[in-house]
């Protein structure tokens, strides 16, 4: 009886250990009863929220899910958008368990994930094959990229609404063109870049000429404007002059007389030429005056 009693003891704690069990943050559970969902089938629902919860040891086991956002890393794909070019697509998926009995009934007690991830890969892959085929690669690349994802989205929640699973996002992540036609891509894009940059510089060659010509008809605008000032200013001036000139001859014309004459003399005899003249010229008035004036 002595050793009875501890053994027992020791049983008892054994089994109550095993008949606790807890739920972590993030996780739901499910109790088993040889492979069949306990609780299935009735009001309450058959998954274990977060805390602490029994089972009968022994006979009932326990599956645990996470109920936390998942990650399917999908392998590039080749598609071909409506013009029949080939482009290799790199996409993920964010799905979560949302019913883990059905969920259990799609996949198993084993490799959940795994068996998740390769049958939503197909269902994911054929709606959006369907869209690349229906749409150009311009507008996969540019505006109609959310508008795709939502709509593939959508369809594989149609497709996996037996599997318990709900998907959140589907991104796609790149989108590029496989070796074989990348040269050819290049090529095009290097002559189409070639043709843009001939045609800037045509312009720009048009341009500097229209630029070039007005330029200079402005400079000959200027010029002739600057001229004509110019003539009038010496119009102007010659008539002031013309005016001041004659004010001082109608002052003293025998003053004026004179200073033009030595004017005339400095002009002619500061040259070095010999100049033979007759002593009797008007020209030589004034040396004849200054003679018959000295001589008297």
């Amino acid at each position: 009886m002595k050793l009875i009693t501890p053994v027992l003891a020791l049983l008892l704690v054994v089994l109550a250990v095993n008949s606790a069990f807890v739920v972590k943050e993030g996780e739901s559970a499910l109790v088993t009863q040889f492979g069949r969902i306990q609780g299935d089938g009735g009001n309450a629902s058959p998954d274990y929220a977060p805390g602490l919860h029994f089972k009968i040891p022994l006979i009932q086991d326990v599956v645990r899910f996470d109920r936390r956002m998942l990650n399917l890393e999908a392998k590039p794909e080749r598609y071909f958008d409506s013009g029949k070019n080939p482009v290799n697509v790199d996409f993920y998926v964010k799905w979560q368990i949302e019913n883990p009995a059905l969920y259990y009934r799609s996949f198993g007690a084993d490799s959940f994930q795994s068996q998740a991830n390769s049958r939503l890969t197909p269902i994911i892959k054929d709606p959006l094959r369907f869209e690349f085929n229906s749409h150009t690669l311009s507008d996969l690349i540019a505006s109609a990229r959310s508008d795709i994802t939502e709509r593939v989205r959508d369809q594989a929640n149609k497709a996996a609404v037996g599997l318990g699973i709900h998907v959140v996002d589907v991104r796609i992540k790149r989108i590029e063109f496989p070796d074989e036609v990348l040269a050819s891509v290049y090529k095009r894009m290097s002559s189409e870049r070639a043709r843009l940059a001939n045609d800037l510089r045509s312009t720009g060659s048009e341009q500097a000429a229209k630029i070039t010509a007005d330029a200079d008809r402005q400079v000959q605008i200027i010029k002739a404007e600057a001229e004509r000032d110019a003539q009038v200013k010496r119009g102007e001036g010659d008539a002031k002059a013309t005016e001041v000139y004659a004010a001082a001859y109608g002052r003293n014309p025998d003053f004026y007389a004179l200073y033009r004459s030595l004017d005339a003399y400095r002009s002619a005899f500061g040259s070095g030429d010999v100049i033979v003249l007759d002593p009797k010229s008007e020209f030589m008035k004034y040396f004849g005056e200054s003679k018959g004036e000295g001589g008297k």
